[in-house]
């Protein structure tokens, strides 16, 4: 786990520790990532981590809760957690979102997406090693009591797996991502919206235009409204060299162009 600092316009890499009382976390590769506010009276942001690849390239269906509990002399300890869960729990996977919504004083994480081994019944040994796409249901994980709940919407027809999740409020925003059954980038766009009543909650899916089709892309959060996106694929063998701003209301959701940076050579050529 690494600290960046950025001070300005200067990056450092800042030295970080686990307190004693943490639990081990596994180097993990495409895990899904999010911020999350789990007490507004101490307002100290948690960062959940979910699934991922384990070194010894096994799917992890594990989830962690981390938080910075220390600072001194520029150094920060960070408190590591594994969170068990009940209900319908996800599956292992990777390459799939993971967002926190908020709605009604409450808040939940959402999963969506991602790839995972065949079921163990398909699996031979010339097939172990290969991967399908997820079923297209949405978790819903309440991080207090550790329930996880799983629904499937009819608009959700195929699974996506490396695709753009931003999330505002009680809505998530889904653009693009790759569909490994077909091989395909659906330049696809889905609002999800998820309101937390007191008893069930009530999910709704709407399929939206202007989509944009593209996987991996890089993400961030500018405002608490805009976002940029940059890179990404737009085929298998075909980067992406496009950046967007993307800026989320109560009216919707707005995706312009953006003025891209002189790619360098080692950009535009390289394999990653």
């Amino acid at each position: 786990v690494f600290l960046l600092d950025l001070n300005n316009s200067e990056l450092k890499l800042r030295p970080v520790t686990f307190s004693n009382n943490s639990c081990y976390l596994p180097p993990l590769r495409y895990p899904a990532i999010c911020s999350m506010l789990l007490n507004s009276d101490t307002e100290e942001i948690h960062y959940v981590i979910h699934g991922g690849k384990t070194p010894n390239n096994e799917l992890s269906n594990k989830m962690y809760v981390m938080s910075a509990v220390y600072r001194a002399n520029k150094k920060t300890t960070f408190c590591c957690t594994e969170k068990e869960l009940d209900g319908d729990v996800p599956l292992g996977r990777y390459g799939h979102s993971i967002n926190a919504v908020h709605s009604r004083g409450k808040s939940v994480c959402v999963i969506f997406g991602g790839r995972s081994y065949m079921p163990l019944g398909q699996r031979n040994t010339e097939n172990w090693n290969t991967v399908v796409d997820c079923q297209p249901h949405v978790f819903l994980i309440d991080l207090e009591f550790g329930c996880s709940n799983s629904y499937v919407l009819p608009e959700l027809q195929r699974g996506l797996s490396f695709h753009v999740s931003l999330a505002r409020n009680d809505t998530i925003y889904i653009l693009g991502g790759h569909c490994l059954e077909s091989n395909t980038r659906p330049p696809t766009l889905y609002k999800l919206k998820i309101d937390l009543p007191l008893g069930s909650p009530d999910l709704s899916c709407t399929l939206l235009t202007g989509g944009l089709s593209l996987s991996s892309a890089i993400v961030t959060q500018i405002s608490s409204k805009t976002f940029v996106i940059v890179g990404g694929y737009e085929s298998d063998t075909r980067k992406r060299l496009l950046c967007n701003a993307v800026t989320l209301d109560d009216d919707g959701i707005n995706i312009t162009e953006r003025d891209v940076p002189e790619w360098t050579a080692e950009v535009k050529h390289g394999k990653i």
